[in-house]
C-alpha cells in the first residue's frame, strides 16, 4: 500500500525469510561462517540455534544461495515428521527417483546411500538443513543419528544442519540423546542484534526496496524501535511496517520517535513491551485523568465509609 508513497520497490519489511534482505551483522556473519565451515570440512552434524525471530530460517535460505554448485542440498521445513516420513522428504528434496516395491525405511536407506556415494564419487556434496528442529519427534531425531552413520571411511557422506528454538539444546542435552549430542562438531547460538546494529539493519533493507531519499527515520525512531523490538529482526520488521503505514496515512516521508509509538499502539503489541504500555500523542491524558477518577472514588468512599460508622456505633450499646 505505501510502497508507491515513498517510492519503494518493494515492501522493505515482509516477513518472509528472503535471502537478499540478510542483514550480516556480527552475529549472523559468526552463524553464516560456522555453516559454510562446517559444511565444506564435512563435520556431519551442525547445530544452529537462536530465539524466535533472530533470522535463522533467512541464514538457512541464503547459505544455500551461497553454495557452491558441487554441494547438493535438502531443505525440511516442516520437522513434524514421523522418521519414515522423513527418509521420503529428504529424497523427494534431493531429487531422488524411487521405484522401489515397498515405501519401506530400508529401501528409502538404499536409495539415500546410493545418490551419497555417486555424489562422492563425483566430488560431490550433501546437506540437509532442518528448520525448527525442537519439534522433531524423538524417534525422528534418532533416525536423523542413524543417517550420520552413511560414511565412508574418509568422511561423512551427508551434513546435517539442525537449526532451532535455543530448547533444542536442552531436548539434545537428556540423556536418550546423548549419542546425538556427541556427533554435534560444531554449535553456534544466534542473539539479536545491538543497539547500533538495528539502524545499519533498517538502512540496509531500505536500500535493497530501492528507498531514494524520500524517506528517513531520525534517531528517537531509531531508539523506539530498538526498545520495542529488543534486536529481534522479525519484531523490527513488524515495528516498520506498521510505522510506515502510519506514516502514509499522516502523508509524512519521516519517521520520528512519535510515528513509531502510534505503530506501537495500533498494533497493540503489549507482548513486544514486556507488558508496559506505549504512551501515544492522543492518548496521554488517559492516564492522569484515571488517576483523579480513582483517586475522587476513594475519597468518597472514605467519606461515606466514616458517616456508616457513625450510624452504626450507637446500635453497638444494645
Amino acid at each position: 500500500m505505501y510502497t508507491t508513497f515513498f517510492n519503494l520497490r518493494e515492501n522493505p519489511f515482509s516477513l518472509t525469510p528472503d535471502p537478499r534482505y540478510l542483514y550480516l551483522s556480527p552475529q549472523h556473519r559468526a552463524a553464516m561462517n560456522h555453516l559454510i565451515y562446517g559444511i565444506h570440512e564435512k563435520k556431519g552434524f551442525i547445530l544452529i540455534t537462536g530465539g524466535i525471530g533472530t533470522g535463522k530460517t533467512t541464514i538457512c535460505r541464503a547459505i544455500i544461495k551461497k553454495l557452491d554448485p558441487s554441494v547438493q542440498t535438502a531443505l525440511i521445513l516442516n520437522p513434524f515428521l514421523s522418521d519414515i516420513e522423513l527418509l521420503e522428504t529428504i529424497l523427494q528434496e534431493f531429487g531422488i527417483p524411487f521405484e522401489g516395491p515397498e515405501r519401506t525405511k530400508k529401501n528409502f536407506i538404499d536409495a539415500l546411500n546410493g545418490f551419497l556415494l555417486t555424489n562422492f564419487t563425483a566430488g560431490r556434496n550433501a546437506v540437509v538443513f532442518i528448520d525448527e528442529a525442537q519439534n522433531l519427534p524423538r524417534a525422528t531425531l534418532e533416525q536423523i543419528r542413524m543417517l550420520s552413520n552413511l560414511e565412508t571411511e574418509q568422511e561423512k557422506l551427508i551434513q546435517i544442519v539442525l537449526v532451532g528454538q535455543p530448547e533444542l539444546q536442552e531436548i539434545l542435552a537428556s540423556p536418550t540423546l546423548r549419542q546425538i549430542n556427541d556427533r554435534i562438531m560444531l554449535r553456534y547460538h544466534l542473539e539479536p542484534i545491538n543497539r547500533d546494529n538495528v539502524r545499519h539493519y533498517i538502512e540496509h533493507r531500505l536500500s535493497v526496496a530501492g528507498v531514494d531519499g524520500q524517506l528517513s527515520f531520525d534517531d528517537g525512531a531509531f531508539e523506539k524501535i530498538y526498545e520495542f523490538s529488543r534486536g529481534y529482526p522479525r519484531r523490527i520488521n513488524a515495528i516498520c511496517d506498521r510505522a510506515l503505514l502510519v506514516a502514509y496515512t499522516e502523508n509524512a516521508r519521516r519517521i520520528e520517535k512519535e510515528t513509531i509509538l502510534n505503530a506501537m499502539n495500533d498494533m497493540n503489541a503489549n507482548y513486544m513491551t514486556g507488558g508496559q504500555t506505549v504512551p501515544s500523542r492522543g492518548k496521554r491524558w488517559l492516564v492522569p485523568v484515571l488517576i483523579l477518577v480513582f483517586a475522587v472514588l476513594v475519597a468518597t468512599g472514605v467519606i461515606y465509609g466514616s458517616q456508616l460508622l457513625r450510624l452504626i456505633s450507637p446500635l453497638r450499646l444494645f
